[in-house]
């Protein structure tokens, strides 16, 4: 028996190939994942990114499915918000092979439910992971069948009809697609569309030969910042490997922060419902918040991890959701994210009148944030505590311990510290109303953390 913990994460398995993640492996994930849906379920459809050991792994998953005799639609080349889409549009569960973000040597399966509903550790890795370990029964009746399905087509067109781009004035857009599947969905998505598309890094390479596919850092934005400025673009996107996340920067190449982007969709999203439910995470800026309630929406509050919010959505039935990370769920795709539904809203929000990005976003970012900074400790709860007993006799200051450890010190700004559930680390989020306030809390808490 393999102790499949290191691999088995929060929210999907992820693994260096050959070692942590071999094609044996796999199978028998496929096999146990089978098991969790088949009282529910007669198929599974996968889809896989450009990552070389992709075809070879999603092959191997349906192996492990059709051997306990569930059939399988592969849909081949895809990006996560299409396998996501084609989970809730055939009405199946789904397997998506990615590692998104992160380096070449890794790739990893993100599982759902059918209706794209998610698969966490509460949720069927622990069952899938324990199976796994324990050796998956075999299955004596008849082997299933694997066919192929192409939905790129399908899926532009949902995500047509959910944003209606036909009064925006024309638009030139840089997008850096970082070699992952936005250089396959984005042409598709894009064509006939009055946007002029200047591509940075369409070709797909798992290799990532020009940056990592990973725009939350600021280093794999500095091509696109460049060029949006050279072109005299009017704003660009950047998609991460799997295409499931977008990143925004305006005309002047400045970054437009997740939270900002998540308000002027909720607005977008309010206009056609008013008073409905939106989500945002605890990380993401006050201004969310707000921002919804302003314009006769519910905000609701989540902890981080797209399983909170899918759940939360679920239960609330709210409209739209959105994460301080760039990612952002639509009711309308399943309670699913996908980055390029997000991106085509702000397409038509910024086509839809004359001024610049920047001046149309300007009210959606109230607040100075010091995004996510980390500390490596070696006592986590020691070192919360002694943060939490700082602050718990602070005149005005409000505790809650929803996820991790958030203090809201009113006009003086908030932050939020979480313990990572994979590093030794601590990560430290603050807001405040101004640059000095900002810097003076991330000091004062960071002081305590690293003492």
């Amino acid at each position: 028996m393999s102790d499949l913990s290191a691999i088995v994460k929060a929210y999907d398995i992820r693994g260096v190939v050959g070692e942590e993640l071999t094609e044996e492996r796999v199978t028998d994930f496929g096999a146990a994942f089978a098991l969790l849906i088949k009282p529910d379920s007669p198929s599974v459809v996968i889809g896989h990114d450009m990552r070389d050991s992709s075809p070879g792994l999603a092959k191997a998953f349906a192996r492990g499915v059709t051997s306990q005799g569930l059939d399988v639609v592969s849909i081949g080349l895809a990006s996560t918000d299409e396998l996501y889409f084609a989970s809730g549009s055939l009405n199946m569960p789904g397997a998506m092979f990615t590692a998104s973000h992160n380096p070449a040597q890794y790739n990893g399966i993100k599982l759902c439910r059918a209706g794209a509903a998610p698969v966490g550790q509460e949720s069927g890795l622990t069952e899938i992971r324990d199976t796994v370990e324990h050796g998956v029964p075999a299955f004596e009746g008849q082997a299933g069948s694997v066919t192929e399905r192409d939905v790129l087509a399908d899926y532009v067109r949902h995500l047509h009809s959910l944003v209606d781009l036909s009064a925006s004035r024309p638009l030139k857009i840089v997008v850096d697609a970082g070699n992952g599947m936005g250089g396959l969905t984005v042409p598709h998505v894009f064509e006939g569309l009055p946007f002029e598309i200047v591509p940075l890094y369409f070709e797909l390479d798992g290799t990532f030969p020009n940056h990592e596919a990973n725009p939350l850092d600021p280093a794999n934005i500095v091509d696109l910042q460049a060029k949006v400025r050279e072109v005299g673009a009017d704003l660009g996107l950047a998609f991460d490997g799997d295409a499931d996340r977008c990143f925004v920067v305006d005309a002047n190449g400045d970054p437009v922060p997740p939270s900002a982007i998540t308000a002027l969709v909720a607005v977008r999203e309010l206009a056609k419902e008013p008073g409905a439910t939106v989500i945002h995470n605890l990380i993401t800026s006050k201004a969310v918040p707000e921002i919804v309630a302003e314009h006769g929406g519910t905000p609701v509050r989540t902890r981080v991890g797209h399983s909170f919010i899918k759940e939360t959505m679920a239960q609330t039935g709210a409209i739209f959701g959105g994460e301080h990370s760039a990612h952002y769920y639509f009711r309308d795709f399943w309670r699913a994210d996908t980055g390029m539904l997000a991106a085509l809203h702000v397409l038509a929000a910024l086509g839809e009148q004359e001024g610049p990005l920047s001046a149309l976003t300007a009210d959606y970012s109230r607040y100075v944030a010091s995004g996510e900074i980390n500390s490596t400790v070696a006592d986590q709860e020691g070192r919360l505590a002694a943060v939490r007993a700082a602050y718990a006799g602070r005149e005005g200051a409000e505790l809650d311990e929803l996820d991790g450890l958030t203090v809201d010190l009113g006009r003086a700004g908030w932050f939020n510290l979480r313990a990572s559930n994979t590093e030794p680390l601590l990560r430290l989020n603050v807001e405040a109303p101004d640059e000095a306030a900002m810097r003076a809390l991330t000091d004062d808490v960071l002081a305590l953390v690293r003492a």
